[in-house]
């Protein structure tokens, strides 16, 4: 039955695309004659490279944690994440998170079904100097590793087909209206003012929930457990997250501007600050400072001064990667694991680190900072935006934890989601995937 339906996705993508130029109204088509700035366009190319380059030092930083069974089936997880939704989102995903808002909720997918209507002679309003279809390929690489970090809570024990399956809707119905929601100029969200610089809502409080619900779903693993494999692979995909992050955070600013320049400070600095507390943290509570932690550390530096990079002085940088990283240190050590198997601490690290980092932008956000900030954070004296902050998150909340644990629900319903016991004894790799570290 797979076999088949493999083959009529194919078959289908194959006749789409050979077609797809009946798709297109030609009264549509857009012949602008703008004059994009060649510099913004340079170094959004850049950002999205960089970007695109998480997902493999994902790979890696997964990778390296989970036991020597199951590291080519972590790392691969993350590398199809690359695969399938960079043709989901030409296909249709694009359109649901960017098309003509429907209710502030969803775009249209038909706006930009096979990009169509998504030039390099046309710009996206809020991107004006850079070519629309850089525009979206940028956005594509933000995507791409939201479904890649949900894979840390589950790893050791999901079908590999499964988690295609899942990838697949999760984008569909969590992701895209998201996006939406928190981007496009219409959206719920970005009109109530919340803030959301790089996609801590977006991208890490989606993943963050549900990585939780995934867990929750599928369960313990059989044996909870075993050594990293490679630590040196976790250093690795370490620095491969910090360095593809300027083009996460920086490259958010839509432009080779001041602001990217202020984004890539504060990235760096939370990103060093985090890792610095982790440490004396894991000092101070008796434990020896590892590489794991000081590498932990900093991701959560990264994931919390995502949605705030762009509005946020250096100090305040300093002051959200301590305080997150502090948070998350006490959420992984009080996390009950004997319960949830959330196996590599996605929600604590990811979700938590989201989560903060979107209630402190509400206090740090500077008009002095970035011009484009209307209300101010709580520390200037102003209450709006921290509310308006506080409401995205539990709204959200909600709904990326309920969705998720719909999907796979649904997942499950069509297709088991846990290997068998036997299966996950002998290791992903080998079950799934026939191959050996």
């Amino acid at each position: 039955m797979r076999k088949i339906v493999l083959s009529f996705v194919l078959i289908l993508l194959l006749l789409l695309t050979l077609f797809s130029h009946l798709l297109l109204d030609e009264n549509s088509i857009q012949t602008s004659l703008t004059q994009f700035d060649t510099g913004d366009t340079a170094w959004m190319l850049v950002a999205t490279a960089l970007v695109l380059l998480m997902t493999p030092g994902l790979g890696f930083f997964y990778g390296g944690m989970v036991g020597k069974k199951n590291v080519i089936s972590t790392m691969m997880q993350s590398f199809m994440a690359m695969v399938i939704v960079t043709v989901l989102w030409v296909v249709v995903a694009f359109g649901l998170s960017f098309g003509q808002s429907i209710g502030g909720f969803i775009g249209n997918p038909t706006d930009y079904i096979f990009f169509q209507k998504v030039s390099v002679l046309s710009a996206w309003p809020l991107a004006p100097t850079i070519p629309f279809l850089l525009f979206a390929l940028f956005q594509a690489k933000f995507a791409i590793i939201t479904p890649a970090l949900v894979t840390g809570a589950f790893a050791e024990r999901i079908r590999f087909w499964a988690y295609l399956l899942f990838m697949v809707l999760f984008i569909l119905v969590v992701y895209t209206p998201l996006a939406h929601c928190t981007w496009h100029p219409d959206g719920l969200l970005f009109k109530l003012g919340v803030l959301d610089f790089a996609g801590g809502t977006v991208v890490h409080m989606s993943a963050g929930w549900a990585a939780l619900a995934g867990a929750i779903f599928l369960g313990k693993r059989k044996t909870q457990t075993s050594s990293p494999a490679r630590i040196t692979y976790v250093l690795l995909g370490t620095g491969l997250l910090w360095f593809g992050w300027f083009g996460f955070n920086a490259g958010s600013a839509m432009g080779a501007n001041t602001i990217a320049v202020q984004a890539l400070g504060t990235t760096t600095v939370a990103a060093a600050a985090a890792a610095m507390a982790w440490v004396f943290l894991d000092k101070i509570w008796g434990h020896k400072p590892s590489a794991m932690g000081a590498c932990i550390g900093s991701v959560v530096g990264l994931v919390a001064i995502t949605p705030a990079a762009g509005y946020v002085s250096m100090p305040h940088a300093i002051f959200i990667g301590i305080f997150s990283s502090w948070v998350s240190n006490v959420m992984v050590s009080k996390f009950p694991k004997g319960k949830i198997d959330d196996a590599l601490d996605v929600f604590s690290c990811h979700g938590v680190g989201g989560m903060v980092g979107m209630l402190l932008t509400g206090v740090f956000a500077s008009k002095q900072v970035n011009p484009a900030v209307t209300d101010q954070g709580l520390i200037f004296g102003e209450t709006t935006l921290f509310f308006h902050q506080l409401i995205a998150l539990v709204l959200v909340s909600i709904f990326a934890f309920g969705m998720s644990y719909t999907v796979f629900f649904a997942v499950n319903k069509l297709t088991p989601l846990r290997v068998s016991e036997e299966k996950e004894e002998l290791g992903l790799d080998i079950t799934q995937h026939g191959e050996n570290l």
